[in-house]
């Protein structure tokens, strides 16, 4: 039998013993009101056990479940993986094991992947739509070339104009980007000139991960008023755009500081690190007061860059410089066929060595972004950084920068 026809009995068994066990917990069966059968709440039902695949040896299982996942490559044909892993627990934590993280498989299956680091040595291959009336951008993963391509959605992001700052929050919703959102994720916020920004996730990624301490979690009366961690307040990479002050025109000279990626990733042998599951938490969900948050939201609107002794053993990541043409009388770089329309806010980076001369592994692209159309642009990235360090990355290019160009 095909694995597509296997999943889809599977389904129709499941769907329907579901709703079996729905009508008898809550007395919806075929007898009439006044002679309803309701469950005691006492005895435990569940509907899977009653299922002919509840009998299947693990082995089986197992065998099943990583053909399914070996043969769907790529999306939307990968919904099924997906699926699987949402029949019950035993199935998704098989489906758990068997998935492979994007550093070793390049896929992207489950949220968490977005926040993985990339694959080794290949390029993933997406592209940003930007909204220039409601200040969105989204972030999908391309199915081809075709930059029109209605690919796979993977993030949103929004900007909000502060006095002092912009920030851009982004989430896993398409259409509710706010902080508010259990899909929120991370967030990336500038300075006034826009030369300066800071990327925070909702979450710590390691202890290098720094978190900034606010007014929302002082002590009230030796008790913590809330003991939920801030969202968003992990600073894990900044970056800075060299100032112009000359005012000459030329492309932009950006670095990136990645404060929870250790340089010696970069080296054979090296390991970036990856979390595993994500934590919806959100201060704002909890009932504390409300003026302990307003000043939290005050306490880090100007990004401050890590300090000398942070920055030593961090990965830094540069832009490449491109060269001039003459024939075409403006600056090149390559990125084999991605871009095709010229903008200053095109960039490839890599990283620089952290001690001695440059290796091979420091001169492939770890990011790239560039314009491909009318609010469409290109996003490829790689190990170490992950998909949504290189969304947050991305986005500080479209944020106006009065001193740089």
């Amino acid at each position: 039998m095909p694995f597509k026809s296997l999943i889809q009995d599977m389904r129709e068994e499941l769907g329907s013993i579901s709703r079996r066990g729905f009508d008898v917990r809550f007395g919806y069966g075929t007898r009439s009101r006044s002679h309803r059968v309701v469950q005691d709440s006492s005895v435990q039902v569940d509907a899977f056990k009653q299922s002919c695949w509840a009998n299947m040896p693990p082995e089986l299982l197992r065998d099943v479940l990583m053909r399914i996942e070996e043969t769907e490559e790529s999306w939307p044909s990968r919904k099924n993986v997906v699926a699987c892993a949402g029949v019950c627990i035993n199935w998704r934590e098989v489906v758990k094991e068997i998935v492979k993280v994007p550093e070793v498989s390049g896929k992207l299956t489950f949220p968490i992947s977005l926040k993985q680091p990339g694959p080794r040595g290949s390029l993933v291959q997406c592209y940003i739509k930007r909204n220039r009336g409601s200040q969105t951008y989204y972030l999908y993963l391309g199915l081809n070339d075709a930059s029109n391509d209605d690919g796979k959605f993977l993030l949103a992001a929004k900007r909000f104009w502060r006095p002092t700052c912009t920030d851009y929050t982004i989430s896993l919703h398409y259409g509710d980007v706010s902080k508010g959102n259990g899909a929120y994720i991370g967030k990336l916020r500038s300075n006034f000139l826009g030369t300066k920004f800071t990327v925070y996730d909702a979450q710590p990624t390691n202890h290098r991960a720094r978190v900034t301490r606010s007014r929302s979690s002082r002590l009230l009366n030796s008790k913590q008023v809330s003991p939920k961690i801030p969202t968003g307040s992990h600073q894990v990479a900044h970056v800075s755009y060299e100032l112009n002050v000359l005012g000459s025109r030329g492309p932009r000279r950006m670095q990136c500081t990645m404060d929870s990626i250790p340089a010696s990733a970069m080296e054979p042998g090296g390991t970036a690190p990856t979390q595993t599951e994500l934590l919806h938490g959100n201060v704002d969900n909890f009932p504390s007061f409300p003026f302990f948050r307003s000043k939290s939201t005050r306490s880090d609107s100007l990004p401050s860059g890590p300090s000398p002794a942070q920055r030593e053993g961090v990965l830094i990541l540069k832009n490449k410089a491109p060269r001039w043409h003459e024939q075409l009388q403006c600056w090149c770089l390559n990125f084999n066929g991605r871009v095709t329309v010229a903008s200053i806010k095109n960039f490839q980076l890599v990283a620089t060595p952290e001690n001695g001369p440059a290796r091979p592994e420091h001169e492939n692209v770890i990011l790239q972004f560039g314009k491909v159309g009318k609010d469409v642009f290109t996003m490829d990235y790689q190990y170490p950084i992950s998909a949504f360090q290189a969304f947050a990355i991305c986005l500080s290019s479209f944020d106006t920068k009065i001193a740089c160009e």
